[in-house]
């Protein structure tokens, strides 16, 4: 959708300051000295093994995109599914794996459905983020059950600084609107972010069928908010607090349309995080973070009536000690997932269903990080109330063999435990089994500078892989099929990206060449290409910040049995930004700019050429 400016983890190798560095595609931005997401303690860019991006603030303010998953679509590695328009269903495939094999964190709280399996990735709120960690490659070691494909971690904004405020709006096509307002700031040991922001569209019919579903338009409406509150307690010692809230309606097309009495469908969502956290530096060795996090997600369609309400509460220990070169933690955790389905309507509804679980982890990890070595090595044993325990474990090993080269290898297990509607719903069976992975990879970066390449080639294979069986007889509604463990999978690839600056004008680009598999079926999984990839170009002149993108992806099959093809596409975009006097940014923006037709879902629409402005005051 836009362009994205992006920071790898490998290259702060060189060993500039990230706060000072210029991003793989030429912008100069703000970026986090460390990051959180790969370790799950703060580490600096430079010491990571992992295969990490970074989007920076900067990439999100010039984006001009309207959810999270446009600004993902330009990051190596993921694709990703939408039926219709933002604010409808949107699927992320990172290395190609499924929606629920990507954990994923918001400020530390963990997001997910336990009825359809991984986060609702269109309640998630673009206008409420600050920067985005994604990580490739899995981490059950980690974080326990569902990191089997990566993790993506998006955080809010946090106030530093003297009080500044912000006030935005912008327009585009299809009726679309956004305006947003903040402030922040610090004051002693204070330091707070207020953020609100609403967003709404018209839409444009979701559907390409407009025989058998309503060819009305299918906008959405959103209106979300957060704060992050920090309170330096004492010296070494820190209390926070974060809460984030989106309420989104979205008009969809249901099936079983009638032309003499055509209905119109909405869904409502209903996102809600909390986080709470006491960070404390004992000594020069040790220190420690005790959090308790919450998060809802909340889903509900009329007139065609479905809702479901999933709750999640963690708890976790951690402890680090840092001894010279070397890193060690201890993590305890716990998480309790409640799922509450209200019954459905008419003769054949499902019932209602309320069913909970919990899980316990022990994790311990190792790090070392000394003159060209790096060492990462974490093991992790889950106990779960439903199936038992589990363990997993990940080793990860980084050599800088010359200037600005740096060779990686890693590998690790991982699972996701089944879903509440997996195991207790009508076509739940209680005694499945968690889907299973086995990951190794290898990869050679290269970093100075402004200019940078890297390649990662890896393999992740799956067993115990989780589907509906038409011809199960376990559940309840035998007569219609049952959940059962029947899939095994590979999800094989190789990733591309390069960077080149001259002078003024950045080059960059990813390519990302795959083969995720069915392997009971030697069939290429849905929705998923062969290979996929972007190019840009970002030029300043004088105060004008200018980009053009390519994004493109070849064909995709559209069922599971390779026998309807979604055609390859090749997206154009062009941006430009500048700062107007001391307190004003202008953003403009075309996405589309051939006008393509095509489409990431069989039978669902995406956008024609578009359209965007924006204006914002930032004193």
């Amino acid at each position: 959708m836009g362009l994205a400016p992006l920071q790898s983890a490998w290259a702060q190798s060189a060993g500039t300051a990230a706060h000072a560095e210029t991003d793989n595609n030429g912008a100069v931005g703000v970026l986090p000295e460390v990051v959180v997401t790969a370790t799950r303690t703060p580490a600096p860019l430079s010491d990571l093994v992992a295969d990490v991006t970074v989007v920076d603030r900067d990439t999100l303010e010039r984006s001009g995109a309207q959810s999270v998953a446009d600004v993902l679509t330009t990051v190596p590695g993921i694709e990703i599914s939408r039926t219709g328009g933002p604010g409808l269903v949107t699927g992320i495939f990172l290395r190609g794996a499924e929606t629920r094999f990507t954990a994923v964190y918001i400020d530390g709280v963990r997001v997910d459905s336990q009825a359809t399996g991984g986060a609702t990735w269109e309640a998630i709120p673009l206008a409420q983020i600050d920067h985005i960690e994604i990580l490739r490659g899995p981490a059950a070691a980690v974080y326990g059950s569902d990191a089997v494909g990566g993790v993506i971690q998006l955080f809010t904004r946090q106030g530093e600084g003297a009080p500044s405020a912000y006030a935005g709006i912008g327009f585009g096509s299809y009726g679309t609107g956004h305006s947003e307002a903040g402030i922040s700031g610090a004051s002693g040991a204070l330091d707070y972010s207020i953020n609100v922001a609403h967003d709404e569209s018209k839409g444009f019919n979701a559907t390409t069928d407009a025989q058998r579903f309503n060819p009305d338009k299918d906008g959405y409406r959103s209106t979300s908010g957060s704060i992050n509150l920090g309170w330096q307690i004492a010296p070494g010692q820190r209390l926070q607090a974060t809460l984030l809230a989106n309420n989104l309606r979205s008009q969809y097309d249901d099936y079983g349309y009638d032309r003499l009495a055509p209905a119109d469908d909405w869904s409502t969502y209903r996102l809600r995080t909390a986080g709470l956290t006491w960070s404390a530096q004992w000594n020069s060795l040790w220190s420690t973070k005790l959090s308790v996090s919450d998060s809802e997600n909340f889903y509900q369609n009329r007139p065609s009536f479905y809702q479901t309400d999933t709750h999640l509460r963690g708890y976790l220990f951690q402890n680090a000690w840092r001894i010279g070169a070397h890193l060690l933690t201890l993590d305890l955790e716990r998480r309790e997932d409640w799922l509450d389905n209200a019954p459905g309507q008419g003769p054949f509804a499902s019932p209602a269903l309320e069913a909970s679980r919990s899980q316990n982890g022990l994790a311990l990890g190792y790090g070392y990080n000394a003159g060209p070595h790096s060492l990462q090595i974490n093991v992790r044993h889950d106990d779960d109330s439903q199936f038992g325990g589990h363990d997993t474990g990940s080793i990860a090993y980084g050599y800088s063999f010359a200037p600005g080269w740096r060779a990686t290898a890693s590998a690790g297990t991982s699972f996701r435990a089944p879903t509440l509607y997996q195991l207790y719903s009508e076509y739940g069976v209680r005694t499945l089994q968690p889907e299973e992975g086995i990951n190794g990879e290898l990869g050679l970066h290269y970093a100075q500078g402004a200019n940078s390449a890297s390649v990662v080639v890896y393999q992740n294979r799956v067993r115990n892989l989780i589907d509906f069986d038409y011809g199960a007889t376990d559940c309840a509604a035998w007569y219609l099929g049952c959940y059962a463990n029947v899939g095994h999978a590979r999800y094989r690839g190789a990733t591309f990206t390069a960077s080149r600056r001259f002078g003024a004008v950045t080059l960059h680009g990813s390519i990302d060449v795959q083969d995720p598999r069915d392997l009971d079926t030697d069939k290429r999984l849905a929705l998923r290409a062969r290979v996929h990839g972007h190019a840009g170009i970002d030029w300043r002149i004088d105060q004008w910040q200018l980009g053009a993108q390519w994004q493109a992806s070849g064909k995709r099959y559209a069922d599971a049995a390779n026998t309807q093809t979604l055609g390859g596409y090749g997206l154009i975009g062009l941006s430009a930004s500048r700062a107007i006097g001391r307190h004003w940014r202008f953003l403009a923006r075309i996405d589309n700019l051939a006008n393509k037709n095509y489409q990431r879902v069989q039978g669902y629409s995406t956008p024609g050429r578009t359209f965007y402005v924006q204006l914002k005051w930032m004193p």
